[in-house]
């Protein structure tokens, strides 16, 4: 996180979203692996690249969640568990929302999400969410503004990661915090929700093209900006896998999350090299502007990622592509609502809660498909069994 177009150049730091798990600490940080330092075009490792937290992503890939089948937002991989019986409390409640932004099609859409989950709880009395539209000084006073309105919990999706540590730090200290999306570098709120992480999504994604393109290969890799957390996890997961393979890595590109710019990154790189045989992407909102530029210089499509964006699935379809969308799924807007009325209740929530981080491959494209919900719209919203689908989605009843 997870996961851009052109207006919106900050999704970077907005869609996909930082981990705890994916966060360097002077403690974790170890010495560049020989893979790590290898270099196939990929350049120099990320400082936020941590070898354990890369296995351990991996590891949970294959992983079975522990929950509700049919919930994937309230199961949990490999949950420890632990008590909040200090928290509990009688209702109505009163739910208090940090919200980094709300300025892209990720975020929008999480956002109705959770507001349709707060409707399904009558032990809610009041619900208060801030906007912080993507700022950090605004975020911090908004923390502290919502402190002083009489929360029962807190929940933090935080803007940015180092920035915003100490705002969580302080809040920790009066009212139970919840964080989710993207991390804080302390251990103090009382769960921290999230999909596996960025390195599994970076992975996935390197690993779908070290199968499909030809050995020598030449990949081009965009990403959108640098120095967020989730991001910098995606790709230096993706250089693990790079400088394993035999694949050519041309260019490491930052987009700003810009259709326009991005189809002018692969149109030069198109002309330079005249010929590109894969395209990684550390977020697919983009990917059909990637896609563009090929058909516009009259060539195939070589094989590319995504994400579960309903324009780039539907012209994955039409186009019939080699393609994978690994996902950073917006159903993790509902986790935070349940885990808050868990701790106010007392009962057991996880410390990390690792939520399934599926991916949208050809065999289950057609699953994901939703021709009667907008282009920006994204799959994977756990969203279809909530009062007002698909209409407050912006989607028409079939």
């Amino acid at each position: 996180m997870p996961r851009p177009e052109a207006a919106i150049a900050v999704l970077a730091a907005l869609v996909l979203t930082g981990c705890t798990t994916d966060r360097p600490t002077a403690a974790t940080q170890p010495a560049a692996s020989a893979a790590s330092t290898q270099d196939s075009g990929t350049g120099t490792q990320s400082k936020f690249f941590v070898r354990t937290d890369f296995d351990a992503q991996l590891a949970m890939r294959s992983q079975t969640p522990e929950g509700p089948a049919d919930r994937p937002w309230e199961q949990a991989i490999a949950p420890k568990m632990i008590d909040t019986a200090q928290y509990k409390k009688d209702g109505p409640y009163h739910l208090c929302f940090s919200n980094a932004a709300i300025d892209n099609p990720w975020r929008q859409v999480g956002w109705k999400t959770m507001q349709a989950e707060v409707g399904l709880h009558e032990e809610i009395g009041k619900f208060t969410a801030l906007d912080a539209e993507g700022k950090d000084d605004k975020q911090i006073s908004d923390i502290a503004e919502l402190q002083a309105k009489g929360c029962d919990a807190l929940i933090v999706s935080p803007n940015t990661t180092a920035t915003l540590t100490p705002a969580v730090t302080a809040a920790c200290a009066k009212v139970p915090v919840i964080v989710f999306d993207r991390g804080v570098e302390t251990d103090c709120p009382v769960t921290f929700i999230k999909p596996i992480g960025g390195y599994a999504f970076g992975a996935d994604a390197a690993e779908f093209l070290t199968e499909k393109v030809p050995a020598g290969g030449k990949v081009l890799a965009l990403r959108i900006l640098p120095g967020v957390d989730v991001l910098e996890t995606r790709w230096s997961a993706a250089k693990v896998v790079f400088d394993r393979s035999d694949l050519q890595v041309v260019g490491v590109e930052f987009t700003d999350g810009d259709a326009a710019k991005t189809k002018n990154i692969v149109s030069d790189y198109i002309q330079r090299h005249g010929k590109i045989d894969g395209v990684w992407m550390d977020a697919g909102a983009t990917a059909v502007a990637a896609i563009e530029a090929f058909e516009d210089a009259g060539l195939p499509v070589p094989p590319i990622n995504g994400e579960d964006q309903q324009d780039f699935l539907q012209k994955w379809k039409d186009a019939d592509l080699t393609a994978v969308a690994p996902t950073y799924p917006t159903y993790q807007w509902r986790t935070p609502i349940i885990a808050a009325l868990r701790i106010l209740g007392g009962e057991e929530v996880p410390e990390r809660w690792n939520l399934p981080q599926p991916k949208v491959t050809g065999e289950n494209l057609r699953d994901h498909l939703q021709p009667d919900m907008p282009p920006l719209h994204y799959a994977l919203c756990g969203c279809e069994d909530l009062p007002g689908f698909p209409e407050a989605w912006g989607g028409k009843k079939s």
